[in-house]
């Protein structure tokens, strides 16, 4: 990863590899010739590689197919919480397959105090649905990898990101901005690579052939990522828009509303400056905290979407998402905004938060951009205490009480009833005042009615 000091991300010191490294840019521009370029470009820097690892099924055909091409891979299982994964047993598949080192670093509580609760305070969703888990995870993942780069010398990141997704944007996006002379490899981007793997049949084969233990399977083959904000659904039966997705995904937070218990549940949650920091009444840390929101909203079947949307590289997709405890989040950090921020702010929060979901979307997470947005919203949430119960029934999320300290409710003003501190009376020199441009622009072009 070229632009590093020290020994690490090692770069080619002679003239002539420099020269090389120069006519291997040249006629990569000139005749496009990509996969040609990857092929001159891996002859003069080094053959080790970082590769960010799931153990998913392609991530495990990458272990063997970058063996393959010759690179000694570095193996990087970021646990971030993934809820249904045997961690001891990814990181031993990959050493089995065959890679140089498999390690794991444990980002959980990174994911939720540092990425994913700063969105939640913008009540950020991206086409007013999407929570954002995977894309809220993958620039720290991406981070993580640069990380461990160092550590073991790597000259290349790898990741197993589609050309036809939009994680290849978040991991790129991420990393060129924490690393500018990085050198990232994605096979899925090269002609080589998609000849051999046509798609999943042929992954699945090549797993089969080496033996390479994966999760997924030809009768049902759809691809799922997860952490301890959510778990994602797509591909195989659901590129069909007309099947119903609810009913061909094993769902691994959640019970279906149908099965949810028959009777309401109660939770509280507390929040200190917009952040959460207590699950009736006991205090969590972050990760903790989401991990107890993720047992209560499942077990009432909280949190599940199915939705096409717009992917950043232009075409419509269809995934379906279950979040029960980021979903109780936003309900509840909500129900307490709507005490403690003023009218105005809000509504600034609100024109700019589709901007926000947008850019975590797209993988413009290091950036001026969002760094000054996220000063921002650490300002907006200062007031955001206090306490939200929340009442959940087979699915559905209401908030039922909702207390601050910095609250600007005020009954004695808002009262219906006769007194208080408002005096009625003022709302008409107010309304003739607003009126005035109303009027004159009436008198001036009267309508029809």
């Amino acid at each position: 990863m070229p632009g590093t000091t020290g020994s690490q991300f090692t770069v080619e010191s002679s003239w002539e590899s420099i020269a090389c490294r120069h006519w291997c840019r040249y006629y990569s521009a000139l005749f496009g010739g990509v996969q040609e370029f990857c092929n001159l470009e891996k002859r003069v820097v080094g053959r080790s590689v970082v590769l960010a690892y799931s153990g998913g099924l392609d991530t495990s055909v990458l272990v063997g197919w970058l063996q393959d091409e010759g690179y000694d891979v570095h193996c990087l299982y970021v646990d971030l919480g993934q809820p249904c994964e045997d961690r001891a047993a990814i990181l031993q598949k990959a050493r089995d397959i065959g890679a140089k080192s498999s390690e794991l670093v444990d980002a959980r509580e990174e994911l939720c105090r540092d990425f994913a609760f700063p969105v939640l305070q913008w009540q950020a969703k991206y086409e007013s649905i999407y929570l954002l888990g995977t894309s809220i995870a993958r620039p720290l993942i991406a981070k993580a990898c640069l990380q461990r780069g160092r550590e073991v010398g790597a000259e290349a990141f790898v990741h197993g990101a589609t050309g036809k997704g939009n994680d290849q944007c978040r991991f790129q996006l991420a990393a060129e901005a924490l690393e500018p002379g990085i050198h990232i490899i994605a096979p899925w981007r090269m002609q080589k690579f998609r000849d051999k793997f046509a798609g999943r049949t042929e992954m699945l084969d090549y797993c089969e052939a080496k033996k390479i233990p994966v999760k997924a399977t030809a009768k049902k083959p759809y691809s799922s990522d997860e952490n301890c904000l959510h778990i994602s659904y797509e591909a195989g039966d659901l590129e069909d828009p007309t099947v119903d997705g609810q009913s061909v995904i094993d769902f691994g937070m959640s019970v279906s509303p149908q099965q949810a218990p028959d009777r309401e549940e109660q939770v509280t949650i507390r929040f200190i400056s917009g952040l959460p920091v207590a699950v009736n009444g006991k205090e969590l840390s972050a990760a903790n905290l989401v991990v107890e929101l993720n047992t209560i909203g499942g077990r009432n079947g909280c949190g599940r979407i199915d939705i096409v949307e717009n992917r950043f590289v232009g075409m419509k997709s269809r995934g379906v998402y279950e979040a029960p405890g980021m979903t109780l989040l936003y309900a509840a950090h909500q129900g307490l905004e709507q005490m403690t921020l003023d009218r105005d702010l809000t509504h600034l929060r609100d024109t700019l938060s589709p901007q926000v979901a947008e850019m975590v979307y797209y993988g413009f997470w290091y950036c001026a951009k969002m760094d000054a947005l996220m000063a921002f919203i650490r300002e907006t949430q200062k007031p955001v205490t206090g306490e939200v119960t929340l009442t959940l029934y087979k699915g559905n999320v209401r908030v039922s009480s909702r207390t601050s300290p910095n609250s600007l409710y005020k009954a004695d003003i808002a009262s219906m009833e006769r007194g208080g501190s408002y005096n009625q009376t003022d709302a008409e020199g107010f309304l003739r005042i607003m009126g005035l441009p109303v009027r004159v622009q009436g008198s001036v072009r009267p309508r029809e009615y």
